[in-house]
């Protein structure tokens, strides 16, 4: 058994902090890992895709240039 982890929809709204209609739009833009399907009805995404793609905002987050807000008179 290799102990992967599938999150269903509440649990990966969990960890991201997205919502579900973002969550569905990042997919449809290959911006966010594609679902499994787990059955006819059922759904879930691999947690170490979804932990990936965290890991890739934080990334892309620290290496964005920081810019100091200027007054505004």
């Amino acid at each position: 058994m290799s102990g992967k982890t599938i999150l269903r929809l509440p649990a990966v709204m969990a960890h991201t902090g997205l919502g579900r209609s973002s969550i569905y739009a990042m997919i449809a833009n290959s911006a966010f890992p594609k679902p499994i399907s787990l059955g006819p009805r059922a759904i879930g995404w691999d947690s170490d895709e979804v932990q990936a793609w965290i890991n890739s905002c934080i990334q892309a987050s620290r290496s964005e240039p920081h810019q100091a807000a200027q007054p505004t008179r």
